[in-house]
C-alpha cells in the first residue's frame, strides 16, 4: 500500500516548518517499515486525519483493531507515549506498545469518525469535562514533559514580534502576556495535562463511551488544559448574537463543573485564543485569526 499523507496533515506540516524537512519525503518507507515490523495489516490511511501525524487503521496478526500513528519529533511523540503510558488506559486511549520505534505509536482502536462533536454542544462540553477531569493526575517521575511555564514562554515571544508587526494586534496580544504573567507566577496545581484538548479529540470507545487522544501534554495548572475547551464551536458562538454572554457562562460552567478558578480559567482562555489568533494570521489563515481574535476581546 502506498502511504500518501493526507492534505490536511501536509499543509499543517507545511506551517510549523515552513523551510520544510525530510520527514515527509520519508513517510512512506517509514511507514511500510512499521507495518511490516509488527506484521499488521493495512485498512486505510484515516481522512481528513490529524495536523500532526499520520493515523492508520490496521489490524494485528490476531486480528485486532488498532491505530499506527507516526509523528515528526516537533510534534513530540515521545512524551504523548510517556503520557499514554502513565494514564493506562484511564480517560485516553490505551497505549499497546510501551516501548517502540521512535515517533511510532500503536494505539487501541476507537470509533475515529464518531467525536462528542456530534452530540448537542451541552452534552458535549459535559461528557468532554468529564473525560478531561480523568487526566489530571500527578505527572510520572521518570518522564520529563514540558511545563506550561515553558511552552507559553515560547509562544509569548512569537506573539511579540507579532504584535510589533501588526499594531492593531497590539492592544489584545499586551492584555494576553499580562494575563499570563500573573498566571505562571502561582499555578495552584502541578498535574499532567493533556495539552491540546478539545472536543475533537474525544472519540467514542468501547471499554469507555468516550476517551481522549492526540495529547500533546504538559505539566501545569488544570485552568491551562480547560481553556481551549472554553472555545470550541467558535464559529458558532461568534455566529449568535448572545455569543459573548454565551461565552462568559461557558467558562463560569466549566470552571465550576470541574473546581477550577473562574478568573483563572479566563485568563488562560484569553491568552490562548489570542496566541491561536496571532499564529493563525502569521501563517496566512486570516479568517481563523479574525474569529479567534473577536472571540478574544469577549474575555
Amino acid at each position: 500500500m502506498v502511504f500518501e499523507p493526507p492534505k490536511r496533515l501536509v499543509r499543517a506540516l507545511g506551517e510549523t516548518a515552513p523551510d520544510g524537512d525530510d520527514w515527509l519525503e520519508k513517510l512512506p518507507a517509514a511507514a511500510q517499515q512499521a507495518v511490516a515490523l509488527r506484521e499488521l495489516t493495512v485498512e486505510r490511511v484515516q481522512v481528513p486525519g490529524g495536523r500532526s501525524s499520520l493515523v492508520v487503521l490496521v489490524r494485528a496478526a490476531d486480528g485486532t483493531p488498532a491505530v499506527l500513528k507516526l509523528a515528526p519529533g516537533r510534534a513530540r511523540p515521545e512524551a504523548e507515549r510517556a503520557a499514554l503510558a502513565h494514564w493506562a488506559g484511564r480517560g485516553a486511549v490505551q497505549l499497546l506498545e510501551p516501548a517502540s520505534t521512535e515517533g511510532v505509536l500503536l494505539l487501541e482502536r476507537l470509533h475515529p469518525d464518531v467525536s462528542v462533536r456530534s452530540l448537542p454542544e451541552a452534552k458535549a462540553l459535559l461528557e468532554a469535562a468529564g473525560t478531561l477531569r480523568r487526566l489530571w493526575v500527578e505527572p510520572p517521575a521518570d518522564f520529563t514533559f514540558e511545563t506550561v511555564a515553558e511552552r507559553t514562554g515560547r509562544q509569548a515571544e512569537a506573539m511579540r514580534a507579532r504584535a510589533r508587526a501588526e499594531p492593531e494586534v497590539a492592544a489584545l496580544v499586551e492584555l494576553a502576556l499580562a494575563a499570563r504573567e500573573e498566571l505562571i507566577a502561582a499555578p495552584p496545581e502541578h498535574r499532567l495535562l493533556h495539552g491540546t484538548f478539545r472536543q475533537s479529540k474525544v472519540l467514542g470507545g468501547e471499554r469507555l463511551p468516550w476517551l481522549a487522544v492526540g495529547p500533546d501534554p504538559v505539566v501545569g495548572e488544570c485552568a491551562f488544559d480547560l481553556a481551549r475547551l472554553v472555545r470550541d464551536r467558535v464559529e458558532d458562538l461568534i455566529a449568535q448574537p448572545s455569543g459573548a454572554a454565551t461565552t462568559r457562562r461557558r467558562v463560569k460552567r466549566l470552571a465550576e463543573s470541574l473546581d477550577v478558578d473562574q478568573e483563572r480559567l479566563r485568563g488562560w482562555t484569553l491568552f490562548r485564543a489570542v496566541e491561536s489568533g496571532v499564529r493563525a494570521g502569521r501563517v496566512g489563515r486570516p479568517r481563523d485569526a479574525e474569529l479567534l481574535l473577536e472571540f478574544a476581546g469577549w474575555l
